[in-house]
């Protein structure tokens, strides 16, 4: 399995402005520290986060080619797959640093082995496959974030361990759990800092995973600009699970 020929290609690389640290420090604080979460959809009531604030757009990256439509909307993705807690804040914001409640926040990624959800066998791994595991999207809060349980990503040939990530604004929840219609107003990718990475790739069932790892500085997407591509700030441990926090700033 390896995307890297699709991956080679940033989708587009937007102009950025830097926020000041204190809106930052604000944002971050707001992502790691707010649970609600929203019933339903609504029209996007924008919330100011910091007066006066220019906030960083987060950089556009291609999907991949392990995309699939109708994701479920839930705030837990797992399905049982065994691996690491990883418990995601993700905070969305507009350039003036104003936070998106009821933006659709869709994210997937990889098992501990290495495979995608409906494209399982392309690493190597044959296991059962239904399609969902490892796929999902949540609507953010009134505070902008968006709260996912899932598990730490394994690797797979080529590419360093990586969370695709979508956000879309205008959608309608349906009765299946899924949701339709909309505005897709960003396109990334979420990583890790490689020390966390080197520490989960000696626990098991991530130990198991015998295909060669590709590191961040070895990645073909991952360019080295910290949260403004899509770094997350990572706390925990192997033993206790870890958080992964991020503002995304979004184009609307």
């Amino acid at each position: 399995m390896t995307d890297t020929s699709d991956d080679a290609r940033s989708v587009g690389r937007r102009t950025v402005l830097v926020a000041t640290g204190t809106t930052a420090a604000a944002l971050a604080v707001g992502a790691a520290l707010s649970t609600e979460a929203p019933a339903a959809a609504a029209a996007p009531a924008l919330q100011p986060a910091a007066a006066a604030a220019v906030c960083t757009l987060t950089e556009e990256l291609t999907e991949g080619p392990y995309y699939l439509d109708g994701a479920l909307v839930r705030t837990d993705i797992t399905e049982g797959k065994a691996g690491i807690s990883l418990k995601l804040a993700l905070t969305v914001v507009n350039s003036a640093c104003t936070v998106i409640p009821n933006a659709l926040v869709e994210v997937w990624h990889t098992d501990a082995l290495g495979e995608y959800s409906g494209y399982v066998g392309n690493n190597g791994h044959s296991e059962a496959d239904d399609g969902t595991f490892l796929r999902g999207g949540v609507l953010t809060n009134s505070s902008g974030v968006a709260n996912i349980t899932t598990i730490y990503p394994g690797w797979y040939r080529g590419r360093c361990i990586h969370i695709h990530v979508k956000v879309h604004t205008g959608v309608t929840l349906t009765s299946n759990g899924s949701f339709t219609g909309g505005t897709t107003v960003h396109t990334g990718q979420l990583f890790i800092n490689e020390t966390i990475t080197t520490a989960v790739a000696k626990v098991s069932p991530y130990s198991t995973n015998t295909t060669t790892r590709t590191t961040l500085a070895q990645d073909s997407i991952y360019d080295d600009g910290g949260a403004t591509s899509g770094l997350m700030t990572v706390t925990g441990s192997t033993t206790a699970g870890y958080t992964g926090t991020l503002t995304l700033g979004v184009s609307t």
